[in-house]
Formats: structure tokens, sequence, C-alpha cells
């Protein structure tokens, strides 16, 4: 236990050195103690320094402290395949809410996703950003060879991404096949303004939409759908996949990526689906009560399993296959009209 609390007390110093851009400084070289850190009251700078080299992070010898060029891709380089360093970020968007969770705990209520506010929101973008701009396009799609072909062939191939977040799945895919045209939907107005500017920095504007909905509307006729890490943070996934379904064109197909987790519950747990867990518990099990609490019976939570997903497609009407897609944390399906 003493352990564990420790851990998780040096996660918020993690995040407290990205938040102060502290690691940033160290980029550009070696501290000491007495030099401090631009912006940080001497005495706090000391005490985090030393934290930091005591728990691993930094370097420490002759007096001065350093960031390793490892440490540094790790914690700073956000197109990194490395780049986990959000993680800190969505710990502590989802500790923020701890005493609304005490509550919900007991009435059975839920704590809307706007509530875990923008560290929780940025969080989850950014530590799956990276595996958009490093393997989606360069991996996950051509591994499906007649998904591919139809992405790069004319006419452009229309897209909807549900759940589509800050919108680095949607921009990265218009990025790679200009032909594409990507409609994202999203539930959190916030995200879906931040995707937006995100969209238009990126010059892609003309070919990627973004609107606030809800993922069980029909918005169109699609050839592709993706889902990518949010079935398990619908309130309703069945009837999503139902709507997806009479969305798809002929030969049209939904992508799914989920939570790595075993097909069958069992303790202890390995340390992915511990981590998905507690993610569930602290976060996407009460944000997905909130968006409907008619529905919360129906609530994955994040250890979305596969014989799941494949109960939920057969009840759409969709057959299913597990995709041979190799990544540590998500697991991919593809659901298509028989």
């Amino acid at each position: 236990m003493i352990g564990d609390v420790t851990t998780a007390a040096e996660v918020l110093t993690v995040h407290l050195g990205l938040e102060l851009g502290l690691y940033r400084a160290l980029a550009a070289g070696p501290v000491t103690a007495a030099e401090g850190l631009p912006g940080i009251a001497p005495r706090y700078a000391k005490e985090w320094l030393e934290q930091q080299a005591a728990a691993g992070y930094l370097d420490y010898e002759d007096g001065r402290f350093s960031l390793s060029p490892a440490h540094a891709e790790v914690l700073l380089d956000a197109e990194s395949p490395y780049h986990v360093a959000p993680v800190t970020k969505l710990f502590a968007g989802m500790a923020s809410v701890l005493p609304e969770l005490l509550r919900v705990f007991r009435t059975g209520e839920g704590i809307p996703y706007e509530a875990y506010g923008r560290d929780v929101r940025h969080g989850i973008a950014s530590v799956n950003r990276p595996m958009y701009l490093n393997e989606y396009t360069q991996t996950w799609l051509p591994s499906v060879p007649d998904l591919h072909r139809r992405l790069r062939a004319e006419p452009g191939a229309r897209v909807l991404d549900l759940g589509c977040g800050l919108g680095a799945s949607s921009i990265t895919l218009a990025q790679a096949y200009p032909r594409v045209r990507v409609h994202g939907v999203d539930l959190d107005k916030t995200s879906v303004e931040e995707a937006q500017l995100a969209a238009a920095a990126a010059g892609v504007a003309d070919r990627v939409t973004f609107e606030q909905g809800d993922a069980r509307v029909a918005v169109g006729a699609f050839d592709l759908i993706t889902v990518f890490e949010a079935l398990h943070d619908m309130a309703d996934p069945g009837e999503v996949l139902r709507a997806a379904r009479t969305q798809l064109t002929d030969g049209g197909s939904i992508l799914i990526a989920d939570e790595k987790v075993a097909h069958e519950y069992a303790a202890p747990a390995d340390p992915v689906e511990r981590f998905h867990y507690a993610c569930s518990v602290l976060h996407c099990l009460p944000a997905t009560m909130a968006e409907s609490p008619d529905s919360a019976h129906l609530a994955s939570g994040t250890a979305l399993r596969a014989p799941t997903v494949a109960r939920w497609a057969t009840a759409a009407g969709l057959s299913y296959t597990e995709l041979p897609i190799d990544s540590p944390f998500w697991r991919f399906y593809r659901l298509a009209r028989p």
C-alpha cells in the first residue's frame, strides 16, 4: 500500500513538472539546486529537483540535475510513440472529482464528462495522438488491404468518426488519404470546438468536419465508421452499433478499437487491465452513467471484453472479426453487414 501511494504521489509531481514547464527547462541543460528553475520559487525548485532525482525521473551527478534524452522523449516529445506522459494529466483530472465520486457511489448517479475538465479531455487526447500519428495509417489500415484500397480509391470514401474527441484520428486519416472526407461526432461541445480549430490549423477543414451529437443518431451514409476507445464510454453501445449499421454503404465497415483486456474476468489482472479498471472506477463508468441514467445498466465500464463486442455486433445484425493488429493497449474489431 505504501508503494502504491508513493507511486500515485510521484505521478502528481510529474504532472507539476509538465504543467509548470520544468522538464522543458531541464531539456536545455543541467541545473544545480542553487540555480533553480525559471519562474519557480527557489525552495520549491530545490525540493522538486531532489524528489525527481530520488524517484529516478532526473539524473543527479556532481550536484547537478539533468534530464536524459530518453526521459525527455517520453515526457516532452508529443509525436513520439513513447510519449505516455499525458497519463499524468489524465490521473490529475480523475483525482479532481474525488469528492463527487464519494457522493455518486452512494446515490448511483454519474459525473458528467465535462466535470472532469481540461486535464482529462487533453490527457486522453494527448496519450492517444502518438498512436494515430505513428500507427493508424502506417500499420492499422494497411493490415486490412481491402479497406486500405477503398480509402485510396476514387470516388473518395466518406468516413464517420464516432467519439472523435479532439479530432486527431479524423485529421490524421484525412492527411494520409487525400481523397477521403471525414465527419467527426462527439457528445462533448468543448472537444468538438477544439477539433474544429485543429482541423483548420492542419489545413484539412475542407474535408474534415465535426459536430456535437449523439452516436445513436444517424447522420448520413459512410464507407467506413470508426469508433476508437469510445464504445465503452457510450451509454447504449448496442444502439450505437444498430445506428451505425443503417449508415453503412454497400461493402462498408465499422472499425472499432477498444481496451485490450482479457476475454474473461480473472483476478489478479495484468498491469494493462489494472490500469483500465482504475480508469473505469474513477472516470469512464461515472461519465457514462451521467450520459444516460436510464441506460446505466448497459454501461460496460472500461474493461470492454471481446465476447461483449461480439454479442453487441450480433444483436445489431453485424458480422464480427477480431483483427490481428498488434497494440499494447487496444484490441481491434471489424464489423460489417453480412
